[in-house]
């Protein structure tokens, strides 16, 4: 005799793949219930990740998309209360399905994170000029020590192709053409608002970002652009610190700031 822990395992299995045996004792009835069963939880999921991943899904087109969604169902099964939670990882799915499409795994992980910002906290970005008089008596060590506060959520990575470019392309119904940037940039998803957006900015706004939503300050983010120059010559630190300042004026006029630590 199966426990319940072991029939219940064997049944979501027989959901999953195929392939898998059923659980214990059934037989021809239940197996033709089962791909019924399997059949539903399928269109379901796809339902859900059509729904979730509407440019992805256009991109790759209805037999590719399925195949991705079948490989992304048996390898992440949903495991929350609800079945939009099934989408998350779909980008690491399409990595490695597509790996020669890498623009697809791009475009899936900012519909993915977009997703995520439309339900985060409601925040007031800290305008550009808050900052500027907040800073205002900021002496060296003042500015070493900030830190700063982000919109909840907002997430950066590297990426290799216009994903700009691309989603206006495929919201507008036109014909895809070669997306690949001469060099990576980073793709930061924050909110304007409660709208979900997206912009490009240089590559080495992905590590920053990280590093001070993470809790760096800014003397952290300067050695941060400094790399692995262990021995920095002045005109170096000077380099660096402009550029820190460029990046957090970014930040500023993206809305991304909610706060400032000294």
């Amino acid at each position: 005799m199966s426990t319940l822990a072991e029939r219940q395992d064997a049944f979501l299995a027989s959901i999953l793949d195929e392939g898998a045996p059923l659980p214990s004792g059934w037989g021809n009835s239940q197996a033709a219930g089962m791909a019924v069963y399997r059949g539903n939880y399928r269109g379901a999921l796809m339902s859900a990740l059509a729904e979730t991943y509407e440019r992805t899904a256009l991109l790759l087109g209805p037999k590719e998309f399925a195949q991705g969604c079948i490989n992304h169902a048996i390898a992440h099964p949903p495991s929350g209360w609800t079945i939009d939670e099934a989408g998350e990882g779909f980008d690491e799915t399409c990595t490695k399905l597509f790996p020669d499409r890498l623009e697809v795994a791009e475009l899936a992980w900012v519909e993915w994170s977009m997703l995520e910002l439309a339900t985060a906290p409601d925040v007031q970005p800290f305008k550009p000029q808050d900052f500027a008089a907040a800073s205002a008596q900021f002496g060296d060590e003042d500015w070493g020590t900030l830190r700063l506060q982000f919109q909840p959520r907002a997430r950066a990575r590297l990426v290799n192709h216009d994903l700009e470019t691309l989603w206006q392309t495929i919201g507008n119904g036109d014909a895809v053409s070669d997306t690949k940037l001469e060099a990576p940039a980073t793709c930061l998803v924050s909110r304007d608002g409660e709208r979900p957006t997206f912009t490009l900015l240089d590559a080495d706004h992905a590590d920053a970002f990280a590093a001070m939503q993470d809790g760096a300050n800014y003397g952290d983010l300067i050695a941060v652009l400094l790399g692995q120059n262990d021995d920095p010559a002045p005109e170096d630190i000077q380099a660096a610190a402009m550029r820190a300042g460029a990046m957090l004026g970014a930040w500023l006029n993206e809305g991304l700031v909610t706060a400032i630590n000294p």
